[in-house]
């Protein structure tokens, strides 16, 4: 992807990840070869009141159960509970799936 501005595609996604700004972070995830698994969590996070929560939730959730280097189904059913509260409950649930991460093998920054 040519930005037309010398900077790196990834640092542009960044920025706008940073900023909460999901449009951007829409048109320039689809231009991306690969989004991290951390990355995608914060998009989860971000899109939690927006259309598309849900499948967003169970695309990090799969990429989850086959990225992670020890995942248990315990693992994935403690991940999937904390998704499902995301929307009510952020701090609450971005801390467990922490430590689920933790305990798999995986970053989530």
């Amino acid at each position: 992807m040519n930005t037309g501005s010398g900077i790196p595609p990834y640092v542009i996604f960044r920025q706008a990840l940073d900023a909460g700004d999901l449009s951007r972070i829409r048109s320039l995830a689809a231009a991306m070869p690969r989004i991290s698994l951390q990355d995608a969590l914060r998009i989860c996070l971000l899109m939690r009141e927006h259309d598309g929560y849900e499948r967003a939730a169970v695309r990090w959730l799969g990429r989850f159960a086959l990225e992670a280097r020890t995942v248990t189904i315990e693992d994935v059913q403690a991940a999937a509970a904390a998704l499902d509260a995301l929307p009510d409950r952020p701090d609450t649930a971005m801390e467990r799936l922490a430590v689920v991460c933790t305990q798999c093998g995986v970053g989530t920054g």
